[in-house]
């Protein structure tokens, strides 16, 4: 455990550090706001469908969750380019720990800049149904966070180059967020999309961030949870099992 820990405290810092980074980070999700938000706002008002930025706002949550958590694996390519990561490996703790503990600091990391752009979405006019309902959707925030930072690391696991890891990641993480139904509702899609859409791990995510939120469900939230439980466990497993070719 104290191994964890460590690893934990230590993605952590590297996070809390960067300025840099927490600053550029909010970018992306703040221009989905701006320019979809407000911008498609009266369209989707005038389907009848209320107000569009109430409805995409747990989405570009999800969104901001799912490439910070992933991208935390290409901290093990600069690990392992330095030298730090030899002297992890030969440390006197199994594989298994060095492995949770650095998903388990590439999910904290992914919730802090969920919960900063959970505030810039409040700043902006977003408001939840119920202020009661933030802590239930904070289950479906670490979720998400657990999942995509198991599967950044498995990737970052398997893969040597700093190069193919990123051609990798945005070959996946924007499909990822597309098909989530993020930016759109899941009713009424046609039958490929719908099922594509159900492939996708995040879709559940950002269902139960939009139901906690604005009480407006697409799965039951049962449902939600399990799915993203089961695929995070896989994704740990997965990344439990590459992390263990590296070799030393």
């Amino acid at each position: 455990m104290g191994a964890i820990y460590i690893l934990w405290l230590r993605e952590l810092k590297r996070y809390v550090r960067s300025k840099v980074q927490i600053v550029v980070s909010l970018g992306q999700p703040c221009l989905y706001l701006l320019a979809l938000g407000f911008g498609l706002g009266p369209v989707f008002q005038k389907a009848g469908l209320g107000s569009y930025l109430q409805f995409m706002a747990p989405g570009v949550i999800g969104m901001t969750v799912l490439f910070s958590s992933v991208f935390s694996g290409i901290a093990m390519l600069w690990d392992r380019q330095f030298g730090f990561l030899k002297e992890t490996l030969v440390a006197p703790v199994s594989r298994m720990q060095i492995m949770i503990g650095r998903t388990l600091g590439g999910a904290t990391v992914a919730v802090l800049q969920g919960t900063l752009i959970l505030l810039i979405c409040l700043i902006a006019g977003f408001r939840p149904h119920s202020w009661l309902a933030i802590p239930a959707a904070f289950v479906f925030v670490l979720l998400i966070a657990i999942v995509f930072a198991a599967l950044g690391t498995a990737i970052g696991s398997a893969i040597k180059d700093m190069q193919g890891f990123q051609l990798v990641m945005n070959f996946m993480v924007m499909p990822i967020f597309f098909l989530s139904g993020a930016l759109y509702p899941l009713a009424n899609l046609g039958v490929v999309l719908a099922f594509i859409t159900r492939l996708d791990p995040l879709t559940y995510g950002v269902d139960g961030l939009r139901g906690a939120l604005i009480n407006h469900w697409h799965f039951h939230p049962a449902l939600n949870a399990g799915v993203l439980g089961a695929i995070a466990l896989v994704f740990l497993s997965l990344g439990a099992y590459l992390f263990s070719k590296i070799e030393a």
